[in-house]
Order: C-alpha cells, then sequence, then structure tokens
C-alpha cells in the first residue's frame, strides 16, 4: 500500500487568482476550501468512518490517493461521461473558478490521477492488479435543510484486474459493500441492493439500511464501463468500483438531527460524535421562523440564494423552505418571477431572541435586494 499526493502546482496558480479577487462568489470559494477536512481530522465520526473502512480485509492493502480540490471541467465532467446537459454542469449546480475549472464534486475523479500515476502505468503495462480509496471535502450547491449542506465529504474505491486473470462479477463488488455497511453499523444491521444509475459503471447498484423501519440509500457502486476505462487509457481490464457520502452514514449511525453538528466545536457536542452512540440533544432550543418574498428577474438561482443566505446568517439558518413560486405578466412584467420563503433560524447553542432574528433577518433582506435586485414585497 502506497500514500500518493498529486501535485497542485496548476491549482496552486488557479487559487493565486483566485485571492486577488473580491466578489461574492470568490470570497464564498475562499471560505469553503478553507475549512477543515473532518475526515482528516481526528476524533471526528467522519474520520472514524475513513479508518474502519480503510482497514477492512478486503481494502486494507490498496493504495491512497490525496487529489486536488480545483479540477478542470474536461476531466470532472467529459472523462467521466456527464452528458452535455447534465445539471452538475451548471453553474447553480457547481461552483465554478473559472470557465474551466471548479470545485470537485465528485470524489471518483481520483481515478483519472491514479490511473496516470507512472507506478501504475507500469503496473498496467505488466498486467498488475490493483485497488486505491480517496476520501475528502466535495462541494455542490445545494439546498439548505438540517441534512444537507453545500460542503461535504466523500469516500470512494476502485479496483480493476486484467481481464486474462479473471473477470469480476457484482457478488464481488456486494462482498465488499456488505463489509463496509457492517463496519459502520455493526453486522447486526438490514441491508439490501437496488439497481442503480451512474455515467461511469455498468451494472450500477446502490445500498440501503433499515432505519426504524425505512429504507435510506447509504452509497453507490458498480462495474466501470470499458469505454471510461479506455479513455484513461485502460484496455483489458475489469473490476468494481463504489462511492458515498461519509456525512449520511455518520447522521444515520449516531441519530443526529442536524448535519451542521458535525462541525461543532461545543464539548457537549463532540463529547457525544461517537459511531453508534445515539445523540441525545444537548438542548433544544427553540426554532423561530420569518417569511420573506421578493420579485426578481427570471434568471434567479435558488441555490446562489442558499449561499447568500448560509453566509449572511452563519450556522443560524436550519431551513430555508419554497412557499411560493409564481408569475404574473401584469403585476411584475414578462422577465419577473416571485419566490415566498420561509426561514427556520435557530442556533445549536444558545436561544435566539426575537430581536436578534429580526435585525439578522433584515440583514437577509438587504442582501437579497443588493445581490439579486430583488423587490422586497
Amino acid at each position: 500500500m502506497k500514500n500518493y499526493a498529486i501535485p497542485r502546482d496548476e491549482e496552486k496558480s488557479l487559487l493565486t487568482e483566485l485571492h486577488k479577487r473580491e466578489d461574492i462568489e470568490a470570497q464564498r470559494i475562499k471560505k469553503y476550501l478553507a475549512m477543515a477536512d473532518l475526515s482528516r481530522t481526528p476524533g471526528s465520526p467522519l474520520n472514524e468512518i475513513m479508518k474502519r473502512v480503510t482497514s477492512l480485509p478486503l481494502l486494507k492493502d490498496f493504495d491512497h490517493i490525496d487529489i486536488p480540490e480545483v479540477i478542470p471541467t474536461n476531466i470532472l465532467f467529459d472523462l467521466f461521461n456527464f452528458a452535455a446537459d447534465h445539471p452538475a454542469r451548471s453553474k447553480s449546480d457547481t461552483y465554478y473558478i473559472d470557465s474551466k475549472n471548479v470545485l470537485r464534486t465528485h470524489d471518483t475523479v481520483m481515478w483519472y490521477y491514479y490511473l496516470n500515476l507512472p507506478d501504475i502505468k507500469k503496473k498496467i503495462a505488466e498486467k498488475e492488479s490493483f485497488g486505491v480509496m480517496c476520501y475528502g471535502k466535495v462541494y455542490r450547491k445545494d439546498e439548505i435543510d438540517r441534512h444537507h449542506m453545500n460542503i461535504f465529504h466523500q469516500m470512494g474505491g476502485l479496483y480493476l484486474v486484467p481481464n486474462s486473470e479473471k473477470n469480476l462479477v457484482l457478488d464481488d463488488l456486494k462482498n465488499v459493500l456488505s463489509e463496509i455497511v457492517q463496519s459502520v453499523f455493526g453486522k447486526d444491521i438490514k441491508f439490501r441492493f437496488n439497481p442503480d444509475t451512474f455515467p461511469y459503471t455498468d451494472p450500477s447498484l446502490e445500498v440501503e439500511v433499515e432505519i426504524n423501519g425505512q429504507w435510506i440509500e447509504i452509497l453507490g457502486g458498480g462495474m466501470p464501463r470499458p469505454i471510461v476505462l479506455k479513455d484513461f487509457g485502460v484496455e483489458g481490464y475489469n473490476g468494481w468500483a463504489f462511492g458515498f457520502g461519509l456525512e449520511r452514514l455518520a447522521i444515520i449511525s449516531m441519530q443526529l438531527p442536524d448535519i451542521r453538528l458535525l462541525w461543532s466545536e461545543d464539548t457537549r457536542v463532540v463529547k457525544q460524535l461517537k459511531l453508534g452512540n445515539k445523540f441525545v440533544e444537548v438542548s433544544k432550543y427553540p426554532p423561530v421562523v420569518r417569511d420573506i418574498s421578493f420579485i426578481v428577474k427570471n434568471t434567479f438561482v435558488p441555490n446562489d440564494y442558499f449561499d447568500l443566505v448560509r453566509e449572511t446568517a452563519p450556522d443560524l439558518v436550519e431551513e430555508v423552505e419554497l412557499l411560493d413560486k409564481y408569475e404574473n405578466v401584469e403585476k411584475f412584467g414578462r422577465d419577473k418571477v416571485s419566490y415566498a420563503y420561509r426561514i427556520t433560524y435557530r442556533s445549536l447553542d444558545r436561544t435566539l431572541t426575537s430581536e436578534e432574528v429580526d435585525t439578522m433577518h433584515k440583514k437577509i433582506e438587504n442582501a437579497t435586494v443588493k445581490n439579486f435586485g430583488a423587490n422586497i414585497r
């Protein structure tokens, strides 16, 4: 097993230019990149998941690779068979550094970096088998609720063998995924496999676990498409791959009520963040609800608005719920749309006063006007 760290000269050059910018998108990207990688933070349950999975007998000899966080779109999307109109390519879903480089949206991109390593090219030439693991932060614009953040952590694995040695089947992958599920949730966990679809694997599957009588998807995987491997210069090989979000597994394992708790520095919270330990509310601070409605141009992107709310009221917004959206040419004009949102404010460590929330809500109204040219209703 070897640890590989990909050189980041190109990324450093792009970030140097980014740090010269003062626009709001650049400011938020700089902030997100500066946040801790919890999969590498000792004591974090995400780090514990990483250690449990990488130490499994089937995976313990796999290489590890640390890859850049800024990725060219032709690598992140084109090489992985993302359709030209795939939502992930949209600026409403992905953080663009410039027209050709973005914050990574999935860790499967590690295939490209790993398969281009001289050591691995040599193994391919000599028809050797090999496997690799990757983990870390990924970034996707997302809604605001108790179980979603725009920065989260993924973990993925890839295993390839030469066709001349053997042909792996879906059951081989299922064996690995079964070990992963049981390493996090215990041997008694009920889980099942369902067919799924991914751009770069076929056949593909998802894994669901049963929690309190409900089935919840936790990870996906499949057999790498030969055409995708060929794009990486790998022919005559077959294998399996998987990927999953670490937060989802941690939230389920500890029955966490809010994803923000994973980032908490409150000692009353931190001491409870142990896999398999049911989280007990430190104190159920009451929510405070305020509505906001406004008229904006029809080019308005909700995910950009959610980022604005996050930045204007850091760690104080639990949920932003769409109440209403409609057009009225006579009242608003042809290029305008009315939106109404309900914002739920709740701190994880204190009770918010009505006056404090009113002040914060007014800041969000002002920011909505300033950044989106909105008319508050």
